[in-house]
C-alpha cells in the first residue's frame, strides 16, 4: 500500500511540473499548487514507513520519467534517443536501489 502511495505521488509529480511550466491563470496554477500538496502529502506519508532514500529515489525517477516522456508525447519535445537512453538508465538505477533495499531494517519512524 505505501509504494501505490509513492506511485500516485510521482504521478501528480509530473502534473505539478508540467504546471510550473504552462500555467498561466489562476485555475491552472490552483491545480498546479493542488497537485504539489497531493504529491508531497503522499510521498512524506510513505516516507513514515518506507526507506525514506529509496521512496525519494523511486519518486523522482518515476516523475523525471513521467515528466520527459509527457514533454515528448503532449507537447511536441522532440524525441532524442540519448534522452530515452538516460531516462532508462536513471530508472534502473531506481530499480536498482529497490532491490538492494532492505525494507526491515531501515523502516522510518514506525520502527523507533
Amino acid at each position: 500500500m505505501q509504494w501505490l502511495k509513492v506511485f500516485i505521488a510521482a504521478f501528480f509529480e509530473v502534473f505539478w511540473v508540467i504546471g510550473l511550466k504552462h500555467a498561466d491563470d489562476p485555475l491552472s496554477w490552483a491545480g498546479t499548487i493542488i497537485c504539489i500538496a497531493v504529491s508531497f502529502y503522499l510521498m512524506i506519508m510513505a516516507g513514515r514507513v518506507l526507506p525514506v532514500g529509496t521512496v525519494y529515489a523511486v519518486f523522482v525517477g518515476m516523475g523525471t520519467a513521467g515528466t520527459v516522456l509527457s514533454e515528448i508525447i503532449f507537447f511536441g519535445e522532440p524525441l532524442k534517443l540519448s534522452k530515452i537512453i538516460l531516462v532508462f538508465v536513471l530508472l534502473l538505477g531506481v530499480l536498482g536501489l529497490k532491490l538492494v533495499t532492505n525494507e526491515d531494517k531501515s523502516k522510518g519512524a514506525e520502527s523507533s
